[in-house]
């Protein structure tokens, strides 16, 4: 199986678990695309897994780069090989965004950064660093979208519940339309060569991170105004899940 097939089952698998998220990234690219002008774009792609966005950015916005960083070595191969076509107009960097993954850059002054179903992984603690961090990297003017979950909590029982049947109906119909299911998928990358290694570099890599507790997005609207963005906000909702975005002033 080819990368551009793994990639492909990996939107579908993914499309089942997230919902619209497709109309997601149609919102995030049209905001970068608003923000590049006719001038080139450099982005920073954010636990970018398989290339997923970061192709979607570089076929949709003309004379864009794209920065794709991610920890998880299975997902780096597989990025490297599915955005190979698009030549020096990416660079993959393997880089634990826990850790001092700005020593990785050789880049500065970024017009855009993304990141999508990703971030929630991380420590409340380590978000806010990472938004800090972010902010730093952006030049004046430029703008951060985050496409992710973020939970209801208690003060909102029944939208969380409507969330909670909202995304098991979206699996419902994405599993009997022929999607994968996340065990599935990962399975169809075994027979890829030095799989086994990277599975169990992935494992030391990941050993010992704990579960993390779900944020809410008054938490991360908050995170990001105090790591300086200058304006910040809700792009797209859908439930639960969101597109923020924040501006460097």
């Amino acid at each position: 199986m080819t990368a551009a097939d793994l990639v492909r089952h990996w939107d579908d698998q993914q499309a089942a678990y997230i919902a619209e998220r497709e109309q997601r990234f149609a919102v995030m690219v049209d905001v970068l695309r608003q923000v590049a002008g006719d001038e080139p774009m450099t982005v920073l792609d954010l636990a970018c897994g398989p290339g997923s966005l970061a192709a979607r950015v570089l076929d949709a916005v003309p004379n864009s780069r794209v920065v794709a960083v991610d920890y998880d070595p299975v997902l780096l191969d597989l990025a490297a090989e599915y955005l190979a076509p698009y030549g020096d107009r990416v660079r993959i960097v393997d880089a634990d965004l826990t850790g001092e993954w700005r020593g990785a850059m050789a880049e500065e002054g970024f017009a855009g950064a993304v990141s999508t179903t990703a971030l929630h992984w991380l420590w409340p603690a380590d978000l806010v660093r990472l938004f800090a961090e972010v902010a730093e990297v952006l030049r004046p003017g430029g703008v951060f979208l985050d496409g992710d979950h973020f939970r209801f909590d208690g003060r909102s029982p029944h939208i969380a519940r409507w969330a909670a049947d909202h995304d098991r109906r979206t699996q419902e119909e994405a599993f009997a339309a022929g999607a994968q299911s996340w065990d599935r998928w990962w399975g169809s990358l075994s027979e890829r060569l030095g799989h086994a290694e990277r599975v169990a570099e992935r494992d030391r890599r990941f050993a010992g991170r704990d579960a993390t507790p779900s944020t809410a997005i008054d938490f991360r609207l908050a995170a990001l105004s105090q790591a300086g963005f200058a304006e910040v906000g809700t792009a797209w909702q859908l439930y639960d899940d969101y597109v923020t975005y924040a501006v460097r002033g």
